[in-house]
């Protein structure tokens, strides 16, 4: 289940958002900001120190920069001083956010070397992939499982197939504490889209589009909503004639099953 998030929770996110954007991309600040959040976790005083309300917000930035200055680079020093500066529902919160930014700034990394759309595509292969195999799904949210040795697995999978960045996302995924790991990924298809100011549309059909296919329906729902829309295209066998697509919290059905669905509904 995806987390709700406040529209003041929003505008917070969105405020870190702008400061890690004014960072240079580089996969080496998301390693950072992926182990400044391990080690946060890992410490609850570090969690109630960095969010506690009572202390002004310098005091707490000061904090940051005493504990990871010399440790990390300034850039990911300045990216958690600056989330640390804003008022959090609690430390998970906290984290949430900066693990948000670890992500983005991996995408933002692939993005500058013009390897967006191919991470993205694996990304959602490699998610579709796992949740198409109950197996493997459980082995990869297993926590009696070290996370370590899931974390390997995802890198067995995937090392040598795909773009590094993916591998990298793959396997943080895998140690998501809210949610499972489709549903986690799904979250960063959701962040690469924003990047390029798109939206996401899963579309269901019975056989593979036709490139034709493909734009036709893309450019179709791009001016449906208003702005860029990126496929994501799921062949489902169940799916008898038509397309089925989920474009945020809206469903188009325009399948067989779907409509002889809202016949029956209408008759009964």
């Amino acid at each position: 289940m995806t987390r709700t998030v406040s529209s003041a929770e929003e505008a917070r996110l969105g405020s870190v958002d702008r400061v890690l954007d004014n960072q240079e991309p580089n996969s080496t600040l998301a390693g950072e900001l992926f182990a400044v959040v391990d080690a946060v976790e890992a410490q609850p005083s570090l969690r109630r120190g960095f969010t506690d309300p009572g202390m002004p917000s310098d005091q707490r930035k000061g904090l940051v920069w005493q504990l990871l200055n010399g440790k990390v680079s300034g850039a990911a020093v300045h990216v958690t001083e600056e989330t640390a500066a804003l008022r959090w529902g609690g430390g998970r919160s906290f984290t949430a956010a900066l693990e948000r930014q670890g992500v983005r700034a991996e995408l933002r990394a692939a993005q500058a070397e013009g390897k967006l759309d191919e991470v993205e595509d694996e990304l959602f292969r490699f998610s579709r992939t796992v949740s198409g195999e109950p197996a493997l799904a459980e082995a990869l949210g297993d926590r009696g499982v070290p996370l370590q040795k899931r974390e390997q697995l995802v890198t067995q999978l995937l090392d040598g197939r795909a773009h590094e960045a993916t591998v990298v996302l793959a396997r943080r995924a895998v140690g998501a504490r809210d949610r499972n790991f489709v549903n986690t990924v799904e979250g960063y298809l959701s962040l690469a889209s924003a990047l390029r100011n798109r939206g996401i549309a899963t579309v269901r059909v019975a056989r593979e589009l036709t490139s034709e296919q493909y734009e036709r329906l893309r450019v179709a729902l791009s001016r449906q909503v208003g702005r860029e829309v990126d496929l994501h295209v799921v062949v489902d066998p169940e799916v008898i004639g038509g397309v089925r697509v989920e474009l945020g919290d809206e469903v188009i059905e325009g399948t067989v099953a779907g409509r002889l669905a809202e016949a029956r509904r209408r008759l009964g």
